[in-house]
Order: structure tokens, then sequence, then C-alpha cells
């Protein structure tokens, strides 16, 4: 628990800029208009993309003989990212569905 701690205080900057990005994330995009919908999730498919290399790099270096906090950080990196990106083109596939013509 003391490390804990300690961590928390060695980084206090970087956290505190974390959660201050979440809120701030999360307050800009709920007041996304609908019709701006499609292209921001263009752009979050590619920022996934990167995250998803940047998780895959993070892999290489991580020392695969224990448990340690960049093979945890990795594979939520590739997890959440493939997730994120595969939801991504499913709901653009959707959503250009229902702009073809329909058959008769």
């Amino acid at each position: 628990m003391e490390q804990l701690l300690l961590y928390f205080n060695e980084y206090k900057e970087a956290l505190f800029i974390i959660v201050l990005s979440i809120f701030l994330g999360i307050e800009v995009i709920s007041h996304v208009p609908s019709v701006l919908h499609t292209p921001l999730m263009s752009g979050a498919n590619a920022i996934s993309g990167v995250i998803i290399i940047g998780g895959i790099i993070l892999l290489g270096h991580a020392d695969i003989s224990r448990l340690s906090l960049e093979m945890i950080l990795g594979i939520l990196a590739v997890l959440f990212g493939t997730l994120n990106v595969a939801g991504g083109f499913v709901v653009t596939d959707r959503m250009l569905d229902m702009f073809k013509k329909k058959r008769k």
C-alpha cells in the first residue's frame, strides 16, 4: 500500500492530467451533434489503430518471464483498441447500409 501511495505522489501531475482529460473528453463528446458522429468515429478508429500499434510495441519490450505493468498495459491497449476499431467498422458498415438502394 505504501508503494502505491509513493507511486501516486511521484506521478501526481501525470495522473491529474489523465483524470482531467477523461472529464474533458466526456464533456466534449456529449455535446457533439449527430451530423459529426461518423467523421469523428473515423478519427477515433485511426487513433485506436495507433493505440494498437503502441500496445504491440509495449508488449514487445515487456519482460515475459513475469507479469509486469508493461505487460498488463500492453494487453489492455491491444484488447480495447481492437474492440474499438472492430466496433467502429461494424457501426460504420451499418450506417452505410442505410444509404444503399433497396432491391425490388
